[in-house]
């Protein structure tokens, strides 16, 4: 399954370019194009849509890093970078812009395949930790608009949290809506009429 991705390789050393696909394409990976140069790579790769990235670069400044991560859609797809040296500074710069895989060293084609396995496990990985973050962020945003919508029952009402609560349940399932919505429409009427 890996195997039938789309792969963009950035890679400005056509021979080191042609070892690179041989590698990946002896691995199994067909579906392959290399990118010469960065210039321009943000269309570019919005124009090929690949389901992962593979950028090999010497020596990268961090605006170079910076710029590749936000072109190549970090957040979006794996991205593996292969860089000859780096330092605590780059290291630091390649996590923040959300790479999926930073190797330091010469890229050796028999590493390709562990590191871009490794690249799409990670990816996978951060991306489970991003929708769990954001679903539990709107849990919060959720259970604070309940509660506002409690609080304006009972006041309303002159009625305990536990029968405000009972009464947006019981509203939400005679109309077949989630206590959320039921809340959020009572919040909006009440600023309407205020």
């Amino acid at each position: 399954m890996a195997n039938e991705m789309k792969i963009a390789v950035v890679e400005p050393d056509p021979d080191r370019a042609r070892e690179i696909i041989d590698a990946l394409k002896e691995d199994g990976w067909q579906d392959v194009v290399v990118l010469g140069d960065v210039i321009g790579l943000a269309r570019k790769l919005a124009a090929l849509n690949p389901d992962l990235v593979l950028i090999d670069l010497a020596n990268p400044s961090r605006d170079a890093l910076e710029q590749i991560s936000a072109a190549s859609d970090a957040q979006s797809r794996p991205v593996a970078m292969f860089v000859d040296r780096s330092d605590d500074e780059m290291t630091q710069a390649a996590v923040a812009a959300g790479l999926s895989a930073y190797v330091v060293g010469e890229l050796q084609t028999e590493r390709i395949r562990p590191v871009l396995k490794t690249a799409i496990a990670r990816f996978q990985m951060m991306s489970q930790m991003r929708l769990e973050l954001q679903a539990a962020k709107q849990a919060l945003v959720d259970r604070k608009t309940v509660d506002r919508a409690k609080g304006m029952l009972m006041r309303a009402r002159g009625i305990s949290e536990e029968e405000a609560y009972a009464l947006l349940r019981k509203t939400a399932m005679s109309q077949n809506r989630k206590v959320i919505d039921v809340a959020q429409a009572l919040l909006t009427a009440a600023d309407l009429l205020s």
